[in-house]
């Protein structure tokens, strides 16, 4: 049973391609099933988020961070009353236009696609979910719903428009992004308004699992001590409570029981807010959520602003530590080296790809070729060319 401003599977707006209804699996089903089974997803496996994937086993890699992320969603998807597999095929794509290297790879691939329409991982994802998994007869990409699609793009808020905010919004005067701009213009994701609440669930749930494992892989690393986090707002009170209810815990366990209560502090708080909302605002459509003048899934205010003070100190203890921002410098000077050699030279792309190079009419359409290889390899497949090509 759904809510009445859930998305109903079907009232889907359907697919670019007109498919035929499955016999046992919703539209929203079939595309999380295509998105588990595409390429791109199983590259997720070699991507990292912080550390490139050579340093240890146990931190979280892309493929990791996004099942915590479906997990994340399906919880409060479910209890919203929403549809769960739209939130969870929304969460499962939601990375698959990262780079490798993590945010470091995005920042390069972003400065040298300047020239050329920009780089946004959010709007390369759909253009891997429609252009560039190639394994169907009828079609190129995975021919995804609309909701789906829509969900990829704007699932951090609406991109352009007076309600437009975020890292991926585009700032007034700007472009959009070229890989967006030109599925857009093709079929309208309806990039002024907000997502569906699926969408939102998604975007939520992202937030949700990284700040809860970047704060568990730090520790890993011995970046900062549990001793650090009792200062923090948020896990200090969660460590303490575990040392009221455990107080000879080993430090093992004491750090799990502690981080799954930050977990769950996130969690419930996003539930608590979105059912006031959802209550006094009585949306009795998925339209309804799309046309409110805010996200209806968020978190509280007390929570967002401890949160921020959460995320500050990871920025300077974790994200811009030393040894990381050593890693971070090596990695770029790779995709730096990368990206030109194979815009001078289209020939050393592999042989599949000398197609798109002939139909590329210019050098932004022979850069987009170039960057679509690059932002499709994984850490260890980057780290190899680079060693092949340049030594």
């Amino acid at each position: 049973m759904l809510a009445p401003y859930a998305c109903q599977p079907d009232e889907s707006r359907g697919r670019l391609y007109p498919e035929r209804m499955s016999t046992f699996r919703s539209p929203f089903q079939r595309d999380r099933d295509r998105i588990i089974h595409s390429s791109a997803f199983r590259r997720l496996k070699h991507k990292t988020q912080v550390f490139v994937e050579h340093e240890g086993d146990y931190y979280r890699t892309r493929l990791t961070h996004t099942i915590e992320v479906a997990q994340v969603a399906r919880t409060i998807a479910g209890t919203l009353g929403l549809n769960v597999e739209l939130a969870e095929a929304i969460a499962l794509a939601h990375d698959l236009g990262h780079p490798p290297f993590g945010h470091t790879g995005e920042d390069a691939l972003h400065d040298l696609m300047a020239p050329y329409g920009g780089f946004d991982h959010n709007a390369q994802a759909i253009r891997i979910v429609t252009r560039l998994e190639r394994h169907y007869a009828d079609f190129d990409g995975l021919n995804l719903t609309w909701e789906t699609l829509e969900g990829i793009a704007k699932h951090n808020g609406p991109v352009i428009g007076p309600h437009a905010s975020g890292s991926h919004a585009v700032k007034e005067g700007g472009e959009m992004p070229y890989a967006l701009a030109q599925f857009n213009a093709e079929y309208d994701l309806e990039l002024h308004t907000h997502a569906s609440a699926e969408a939102q669930v998604a975007a939520v749930a992202d937030d949700v699992a990284y700040n809860h494992h970047d704060l568990h892989d730090g520790l890993r690393a011995g970046l900062f001590t549990e001793a650090d986090l009792m200062d923090l707002p948020v896990t200090g009170p969660c460590f303490e409570e575990v040392d009221r209810l455990y107080p000879d815990l080993d430090p093992t366990r004491r750090r799990h029981e502690a981080l799954r209560r930050v977990f769950g502090v996130m969690v419930e708080d996003v539930i608590a807010v979105a059912q006031n909302r959802l209550t006094s605002s009585q949306p009795q459509s998925a339209q309804a959520i799309r046309d409110m003048d805010g996200p209806i899934i968020r978190f509280s205010k007390p929570l967002y602003q401890n949160l921020k003070a959460i995320k500050s100190f990871l920025f300077t203890r974790m994200y811009r530590a030393p040894t990381v921002v050593v890693e971070r410098k090596r990695v770029t000077a790779m995709i730096n080296d990368l990206f030109p050699l194979f815009l001078k030279d289209p020939s050393q792309l592999p042989a599949e790809w000398h197609a798109d190079v002939a139909r590329a009419r210019n050098e932004t359409e022979l850069a987009r070729v170039v960057l679509d290889y690059v932002a499709g390899m994984t850490d260890r497949f980057a780290i190899q060319e680079h060693e092949r090509l340049c030594g």
